[in-house]
């Protein structure tokens, strides 16, 4: 009878949500390759604010939508989704100094903890976590999950990055960017593991995207709608340009700028600074320290091993013609980079713009 009982209230039991996040505690096993890592803290930067409840904004913001030709429908109130290729970010008519309390608070209400807060940079990043819906919902786990939740894992960690970019019109864009990583056995006996990244989730990218829209006000339904409009794609070609590789692809300089930057979100490079008017992200890379007895990612990558303690750094120029964008690479001290290295860097690009 008991048993019986069980099953009965467990069909009642209905799972919500697919995302359901818990951030990893400091200190855990989770061992990040350093190409993972990001800049420290620097608590100068972080800016106090209250938190702002998306149904107190959206009383008087989220039934406005503004036509503005071919984007009237992705725009709700004074905010707006924009595309290319594979890539979604938002354009918010707000100051980046009004979204960043409101987008830190964001983070936190969905199970994150927050491990980069630089807002001089427009960067914010969420420390590992795990997405606890993905864990299987059988008999036991309903009814002692509560009890034994720490016993029960994915072997799956997700981070997310969020970058601001202020518009001289006073407007703020929105990316998103995912990493991934997951849990290997690194034995026949199935008795040692390790952490691996793991291929990003547009999914993911795209929810969040959709859920921070509601979080500034859009409606439930209004911010589906908008975030389930397939991109259009967009054609990226890798070429030479003055004996250098280069991407070529057709953009204003505006559009492009904003799609390479995030393209350098998702892969395992850190923009440690940017230079907009000058077409420039200055880029660096570690090479894993962990498990040295296998090939780093960098060598995986790029085809040659490095010294693991060394950053890499790099410079990422963007030029951009009438409506052509040129990207190439460039050395530490901006001379154009013609090596192999360059063409397999602009070969990763490459795919997170198409």
């Amino acid at each position: 009878m008991l048993a019986a009982a069980l099953l009965a209230s467990g069909c009642t039991v209905l799972q919500e949500d697919r995302i359901d996040y818990k951030s990893a505690q400091r200190g855990s096993t989770l061992e990040v390759p350093p190409d993972l890592t990001q800049l420290s803290r620097d608590s100068r930067y972080v800016v106090p604010g209250s938190t702002v409840t998306a149904s107190g904004f959206g009383a008087t913001q989220a039934d406005s939508v503004v036509d503005r030709g071919n984007t009237a429908q992705d725009q709700v109130g004074d905010v707006r989704i924009e595309r290319a290729g594979n890539q979604r970010w938002l354009v918010v008519d707000r100051p980046a100094d009004a979204l960043w309390g409101p987008i830190r608070s964001f983070w936190e209400e969905n199970g994150f903890v927050l491990e980069l807060d630089q807002e001089r940079l427009g960067i914010m990043e969420t420390d590992w976590a795990e997405n606890r819906a993905k864990i299987p919902q059988d008999l036991i786990r309903r009814t002692l999950g509560r009890l034994l939740d720490n016993l029960y894992s994915t072997g799956e960690r997700d981070r997310f990055r969020t970058r601001l970019e202020r518009r001289e019109d006073g407007k703020t864009e929105i990316y998103i960017s995912h990493r991934g990583m997951i849990e290997v056995y690194t034995s026949g006996l199935r008795d040692q593991t390790r952490w691996q990244p793991r291929p990003r989730e547009l999914e993911l990218e795209t929810e969040f995207l959709r859920r921070l829209m509601v979080r500034l006000g859009v409606s439930e339904i209004q911010a589906q709608a908008i975030a389930a409009t397939a991109p259009a794609q967009s054609a990226v070609s890798l070429s030479t340009a003055n004996g250098a590789p280069a991407l070529q692809f057709e953009d204003g300089f505006d559009r492009a700028w904003r799609r390479v930057g995030l393209a350098l979100d998702r892969t395992s490079f850190t923009v440690e600074d940017r230079d907009r008017s000058q077409g420039l992200y200055f880029v660096r890379y570690v090479e894993p320290v962990a498990d040295r007895g296998q090939p780093g990612l960098l060598s995986r990558v790029f085809g040659a091993r490095r010294d693991e303690s060394t950053p890499i750094r790099y410079r990422v120029a963007v030029r951009s013609t009438d409506n052509q964008t040129t990207v190439t690479v460039l050395d530490a001290s901006g001379q154009s980079e013609t090596s192999e290295v360059a063409r397999r860097i602009l070969s990763l690009l490459a795919e997170e713009l198409q």
